[in-house]
């Protein structure tokens, strides 16, 4: 198993990708053309770490939660970075503990049907998520699965 920093993960794929390319110059007798870059979303997050193993399929995704709104109970068969862009999103784990993320915070989603949860948006604004998801090749997105015994 490869434990991989999520941090430069997220670097890559959503700040430091946008910001290099933004700022690169063509080579010599390259073409002239600026690339352009922009940053979709970033957050800060502690001690965040992602496991990979064997083929993976990455997507990066926005998804937008209304006012009210909720993902409905569900897990992923491989980790997720999520940065919540705006609102603040309210996730109700497994164990029922509820976990508050606002915006410009980010976190990792455990692999797993013993990881089912729900995200829902409390607020009176849409809560903005950019996920990326590292999930087993061919996997779905996401998995329905039922209330774990929360009654949310």
């Amino acid at each position: 198993m490869v434990m991989q920093p999520v941090l430069a993960l997220v670097g890559i794929l959503l700040h430091g990708a946008a910001s290099a390319a933004a700022n690169a110059r063509p080579a010599a007798g390259g073409p002239t053309t600026a690339v352009h870059g922009r940053v979709l979303a970033s957050g800060s997050g502690v001690d965040l770490m992602t496991r990979a193993r064997g083929n993976t399929d990455v997507t990066v995704r926005r998804i937008v939660i209304p006012p009210g709104g909720s993902t409905g109970w569900h897990y992923h068969d491989g980790e997720l970075i999520a940065v919540v862009q705006s609102g603040t999103l309210t996730r109700v784990l497994h164990d029922c503990s509820v976990s508050i993320t606002p915006s410009g915070m980010s976190f990792v989603e455990p692999a797993g049907s013993r990881h089912v949860h729900q995200g829902r948006n409390l607020g009176a604004e849409p809560v903005v998520l950019y996920v990326t998801y590292l999930l087993p090749a061919g996997s779905p997105l996401a998995v329905e699965a039922t209330d774990p015994g929360c009654g949310r």
